[in-house]
């Protein structure tokens, strides 16, 4: 087993935020002071994760490239492929299965935006295990997302929180904990992807792939702290909320929030020169 590497699904039309996203992908629309993508891609290096893989579609590649390059300026192997039709994130790793080459993977979406200190600290934890896990945040609207059900009722924030299933977007759903899209998994995740049925809709579900896990009992669920911050910035009210935050933060503290080159530096992927 090789080192933990990450991919960033940065694809789909971004719909809900059109027409910002008639010509320019939503993942390089600006959240306050940076493109959307350098969050998630920041999350993957707080995870020390120098091999990263972007998928993104066809005619916006060459813009992730100019906007990337390699990685080398980062310190880091920036490698990228194409998802012609959204047909669900666990397609991803499918996709990235020569890149996986058998290795863990951290996936986080394109559009999700994490902020926390003692979450990065989670998140190093978690990296450097061969585990399985994902996470539950508290939300008022838990039918918009994957809700956690879990075995007893939990408030607590232990680490290892027994789970009973996952339920993508019910309507009645057994729990206020949605699950972000940040994903840790072993390197048996391309063979369950690939066993995948697809959904009423035509796509491989992140649910179903999660809820494999949990069948097998190798999935664990770390709940964020309410110090924390997750964005699903996939709409215009989400999209302004994050920009707002991120720049109440910086102006009020000066600690910047996404920035790749500061991070990559503190994590010793470049030097100073």
């Amino acid at each position: 087993m090789g080192m933990r590497k990450g991919i960033i699904l940065a694809g789909g039309k971004g719909s809900r935020l059109y027409p910002m996203t008639k010509t320019v992908n939503k993942q390089l629309q600006s959240v306050y002071d940076k493109p959307m993508i350098y969050y998630p891609l920041s999350t993957l290096i707080n995870c020390s994760i120098r091999e990263v893989l972007i998928i993104t579609t066809r005619e916006q590649c060459g813009l992730f490239v100019d906007l990337l390059g390699n990685g080398s300026e980062l310190g880091m192997h920036i490698e990228y492929a194409i998802q012609d039709q959204p047909k669900g994130i666990s397609e991803a790793f499918i996709i990235g299965e020569d890149f996986l080459d058998g290795d863990p993977v951290t996936l986080v979406l394109g559009d999700n935006i994490f902020y926390g200190d003692d979450f990065y600290k989670d998140l190093m934890y978690i990296s450097k295990q061969n585990e399985n896990c994902v996470f539950g945040y508290r939300v008022s609207n838990p039918s918009l997302y994957g809700v956690v059900e879990f075995e007893r009722p939990s408030d607590s924030y232990e680490r290892n929180v027994k789970v009973v299933s996952i339920e993508e977007k019910p309507d009645e759903p057994k729990s206020n904990y949605a699950v972000p899209g940040l994903y840790f998994y072993d390197n048996s995740v391309v063979d369950r992807a690939k066993a995948l049925e697809p959904s009423e809709r035509g796509e491989l579900e992140i649910t179903d792939l999660n809820n494999s896990y949990i069948r097998d009992k190798k999935l664990k669920v770390k709940l964020i702290r309410d110090s924390a911050a997750w964005f699903d910035t996939g709409d215009p009210d989400q999209m302004f909320e994050a920009t707002m935050f991120v720049k109440s933060i910086q102006s009020r503290t000066g600690q910047m929030i996404g920035n790749i080159e500061e991070i990559a530096y503190r994590k010793k992927f470049v030097s100073e020169f």
